[in-house]
C-alpha cells in the first residue's frame, strides 16, 4: 500500500527540517560551539527551533500515514498536511529567547497540535 498524500507532505516538511538544520549548523560554524549552545542565545534558539520540529512532526506524519492507510479522505489528508506544513513554517519565526508570547509561535504550536488531534480522532473513529 502506498501513501502518496502523506509522502507529499513528508517531502515538503523535509525541506523545512533542512532549513532548520542549516540554521543550527551555520551558527555552530560561526560560534565554534560543537555541543549544546555554549551560552549563545541565538544558537540556543536555533537548536530549540530544530528540536521542536523533530519532537512534533514525526508523530503527526505517522498519524497522517495511518489515516491514509485506513481510508481517510483525500480532502481531510490534504487539509491536515497543508495545515501542518504552514504551522511548521510559521512556528520558528515566533520563537525568541526572551519573548514567549509571539503570535507565530502560538499559531505554529496550536496548528501542529490541532493536526495531530484531528488525525488521532479520525483514526479512533475508523478503528471503532
Amino acid at each position: 500500500m502506498s501513501v502518496p498524500i502523506t509522502a507529499l507532505y513528508a517531502a515538503l516538511l523535509t525541506f523545512v527540517a533542512i532549513w532548520l538544520t542549516f540554521g543550527v549548523g551555520s551558527l555552530r560554524s560561526r560560534t565554534r560551539v560543537s555541543l549544546y549552545d555554549g551560552g549563545n542565545k541565538q544558537l540556543a534558539v536555533a537548536i530549540r527551533k530544530h528540536a521542536n520540529f523533530t519532537e512534533h512532526v514525526p508523530l503527526a506524519l505517522i498519524l497522517l500515514a495511518l489515516l491514509e492507510l485506513n481510508g481517510g479522505s483525500a480532502g481531510l489528508l490534504h487539509g491536515l498536511g497543508a495545515s501542518l506544513v504552514l504551522a511548521r513554517v510559521l512556528h520558528p519565526f515566533g520563537l525568541e529567547y526572551d519573548e514567549m508570547r509571539k503570535p507565530l509561535r502560538a499559531v505554529g504550536a496550536l496548528g501542529t497540535l490541532l493536526v495531530s488531534l484531528i488525525a488521532a480522532i479520525a483514526l479512533l473513529l475508523k478503528a471503532v
